[in-house]
């Protein structure tokens, strides 16, 4: 297969062209032909004309590849070696959505071919790849698994907005349905990871690593959080305790704040869903969870307290937020955690005026129903949050958020992520909080 791509006899695909497919496509299509599909004709038309929605790679990188960029799923019956990414997020009542990936998995099947490999990237519980979409892939082709066409799984490790940790820099957990298939899939996969792959010894091994890779942090950052709860209370900066925690050797390094995104927020539920199904009712992460979860109304009801103790009415004081997004320097909204905050705020009656230069007005407005304000046109703040640590928030000046906030006296800033100088704003008169 790999000599196939390399002397483009045949071509890989990529189906589902989001924050985890188009990089991946990008990078094969420097050393194979490769099909980019998505069913988003939007998103297609913007890839066409060199222009990355994402910010991932960036408009240079989108304009010079060759990736064929297409939402027309015929063109799949082009390749033999096709690599699923869409997302998977969760229901209302937190069970899994599994419907990006079946739907994939029936476009896939509808034109596969004889000989070829199909690979999920997609994060998922434990045997969804063999029990759900194998099935799926069978009956829309009429082609037997393990026959005319195998299957691996190899989950996706891309960090949104990351520069640093990237993927041809990440190793790469790489599975296979036999022994044949995992060598050809690590094969392949090698073209471009540089640091390499791991090969675990079955697709359930690979389906669950990345499920508990991401579970492991959210529980870490749940005990933080707890922590930030109650030296709240306690009246310590929960910030410097870290900082001063972490002068040993074996600290973890975690601090504090909003999860959301569609990884550490949402992958948990997927474990969570599938112990439940066998009789496990999960402790530790379904308690992390609930913890993650409530941390925007917590902010929020923060705020609130903070507003009442200066002698301010809540429902008069300006309001505003610096940050929508579900991470910093990254567009991508869905999942935010700051909406979190502007939902506990309505509840009191508050309108925050919203700015984030990273995310798109009309997603804004989509997802969240909320407008977006300039920096320039925020006056005389009562009131402000910083939710995402955009660097253009972490580098915010005294001066710009004296211009902001007007006069000094009784004005409150609550920096969730911890990015401004409080000692600083704290000389000027400001009140400080942070989580």
């Amino acid at each position: 297969m790999k000599e196939k791509l390399l002397s483009k006899e045949t071509k890989l695909s990529l189906i589902g062209l989001g924050y985890v497919g188009m990089p991946i496509a990008v990078a094969f299509s420097k050393y194979v032909d490769v099909i980019g599909f998505d069913v988003n004709e939007n998103k297609i038309f913007q890839y066409k004309n060199g222009i990355d929605p994402t910010n991932e790679v960036g408009n240079k990188a989108i304009s010079e590849c060759k990736v064929e960029f297409t939402s027309d799923e015929t063109t799949l019956r082009e390749a033999k070696f096709h690599i699923i990414a869409v997302p998977t997020p969760v229901n209302q009542d937190k069970t899994p959505d599994l419907y990006p990936v079946e739907s994939a998995s029936k476009v896939v099947g509808r034109n596969l071919t004889k000989g070829s490999y199909i690979v999920y990237e997609s994060t998922v519980y434990p045997g969804v790849t063999e029990d759900i979409c194998v099935r799926i892939l069978e009956k829309e082709s009429g082609l037997k698994c393990g026959v005319d066409f195998k299957v691996g799984y190899s989950p996706e490790r891309i960090n949104p907005g990351d520069k640093i940790h990237r993927l041809e820099n990440i190793k790469k957990i790489v599975s296979g349905m036999d022994e044949e298939s995992l060598n050809t899939i690590a094969e392949v996969y090698e073209l471009v990871i540089e640091a390499g792959v791991h090969r675990a010894s079955s697709i359930k091994v690979a389906e669950a690593a990345k499920v508990v890779e991401n579970s492991q942090r959210d529980i870490n950052i749940a005990f933080m959080n707890e922590l930030a709860m109650v030296f709240d209370k306690m009246n310590i900066s929960t910030h410097e305790v870290v900082e001063a925690m972490n002068t040993k050797w074996n600290a973890l390094g975690f601090y504090p704040g909003l999860v959301g995104g569609h990884c550490i927020g949402v992958d948990p539920y997927y474990f969570i869903y599938q112990a439940e199904k066998l009789g496990y009712h999960s402790q530790i992460i379904a308690s992390g969870r609930k913890i993650n979860d409530g941390m925007g109304a917590f902010v929020a009801d923060v705020v609130v307290r903070e507003l009442v103790k200066k002698g301010y009415s809540p429902k008069k004081a300006k309001i505003a937020i610096l940050g929508l997004t579900f991470k910093e320097n990254c567009p991508d909204l869905r999942n935010s955690k700051a909406e979190d905050i502007i939902s506990r705020l309505t509840e009191y009656g508050i309108k925050p005026e919203i700015v984030d230069n990273w995310a798109n007005n009309k997603e804004a407005k989509t997802e969240y129903g909320v407008s977006l304000t300039n920096l320039e046109d925020l006056r005389n703040i009562d009131c402000l949050i910083i939710s995402v640590a955009h660097d253009e928030n972490k580098n915010l000046t005294v001066d710009q958020i004296k211009k902001i906030t007007g006069s000094v006296k009784d004005k409150l800033i609550i920096d969730v992520k911890s990015c401004l100088n409080k000692k600083l704003l704290e000389k000027e008169g400001y009140f400080y909080w942070s989580l």
